[in-house]
């Protein structure tokens, strides 16, 4: 186990951190609740805060760390709340761009190190994307130092501005290794008949059905698949403002699509699965599906978009964003050659075991804390 910071094994107390994050995307809320573990494990006393629900999600507490409730971003109180809990913190480390913009009001002329990670860009239109821009230079120069998750949010913190910007290890909370072969083989045939894949192929999409994640290109897929025998299901997991939408698009145009609402047993999806999908329009960063289904072996057909390139490397088929026809020749392509879903499948672990572990994670994590709150010579 690494050990507490540099400065903490010469007699001095124990860093106190405070992790800030806001709503919370899984990616994120998962990091924050591995990261926490992680310190406390080493000696580290962490604060998190963040809106009462994420602690009901993550369970922050369960891992040893305080939990502090501070609102989300639209209630005035949060900054308040965020100053009086960061108060004699040794370092304070918030996550997304929200919630660093309310971390940096909040710690506004104190000389407490700050830093940022960077999970994802948020993304708008119109004037919000201008308002989102001044926000990360905001952001970025009030920052001691920006972690980013891919070197593409990396270079965008030097280009706004940031003091030092570094790449983050970032790894995937829980098992890295695929089911056992034979809990697998129990697995399939019974997810696949809870589905109604039973004789046909089995393609899998997870996510919150909102514009981004690119379901309708996934749709106007399906109208390729229905040609070919035996058809294919696409079944996506997850739920969102587009459900009713999509929902009428499945019913009016016959498709082969099931929507299987909010799915804790992702894992056991895959083992069921012989694609996996990522149709993603906006950009990813270390998406956690596509993370899962290289550890499950699962042949994935992803957009080339974000960090999914520099994620995935040669274990994944990369298609273009927004091109229907692209996903579902690729998609076909897999289906019809056995041979080329193999060498995905054995490729897949080898990929993921490049990625950091949980461990790596925290280690690069704590020698960022160790570096900025190590006691400076006098000069």
């Amino acid at each position: 186990m690494t050990p507490v910071s540099s400065h903490a094994s010469h007699g001095q107390s124990s860093l106190r951190t405070v992790q800030v994050l806001g709503g919370g995307n899984a990616a994120s809320g998962a990091h924050v609740r591995s990261l926490a573990a992680g310190l406390v494990a080493r000696g580290v006393r962490v604060t998190v805060c963040a809106p009462v629900e994420a602690d009901h999600a993550y369970d922050f507490t369960g891992v040893g760390a305080e939990h502090v409730h501070v609102p989300r971003s639209s209630d005035p109180g949060s900054v308040a709340a965020l100053r009086a809990a960061c108060s004699g913190a040794d370092l304070v480390h918030a996550h997304g761009l929200h919630a660093s913009f309310r971390t940096a009001l909040a710690l506004s002329g104190r000389q407490t190190p700050f830093v940022v990670t960077w999970h994802d860009r948020a993304h708008a239109d119109g004037p919000r994307a201008q308002f989102l821009r001044v926000l990360e230079r905001r952001v970025v120069r009030a920052a001691t130092v920006v972690l980013g998750t891919t070197s593409a949010l990396v270079d965008r913190a030097r280009r706004s501005g940031a003091r030092d910007a570094r790449l983050a290890a970032v790894s995937l909370p829980g098992p890295r290794s695929a089911p056992a072969p034979d809990e697998a083989d129990r697995l399939r045939p019974k997810v696949r008949a809870e589905l109604g894949a039973v004789e046909r192929p089995l393609i899998i999409a997870v996510g919150s059905l909102e514009r981004h994640r690119g379901y309708d290109d996934l749709l106007d897929a399906a109208h390729a698949w229905r040609l070919l025998d035996p058809v294919p299901l696409v079944v996506i997991a997850g739920e969102g403002p587009l459900h009713g939408e999509l929902r009428r698009r499945i019913e009016d145009e016959e498709l082969p699509v099931r929507l299987a609402g909010p799915r804790e047993d992702v894992p056991d999806l895959l083992a069921a699965a012989d694609v996996a999908v990522l149709p993603s329009r906006r950009e990813e960063a270390r998406s956690p599906f596509a993370q899962e289904a290289l550890h499950a072996r699962v042949p994935l057909v992803a957009t080339r978009v974000g960090g999914v390139p520099e994620l995935v490397g040669d274990a994944a088929e990369l298609v273009p964003r927004g091109n229907a026809r692209a996903l579902a020749d690729a998609v076909t392509r897999l289906l019809e050659d056995p041979g080329r879903r193999e060498l995905l499948a054995e490729r897949g672990p080898r990929q993921a075991a490049t990625w950091p572990t949980e461990d790596q994670t925290v280690a690069q994590v704590l020698s960022v804390y160790d570096e900025l709150t190590r006691p400076r010579p006098l000069t």
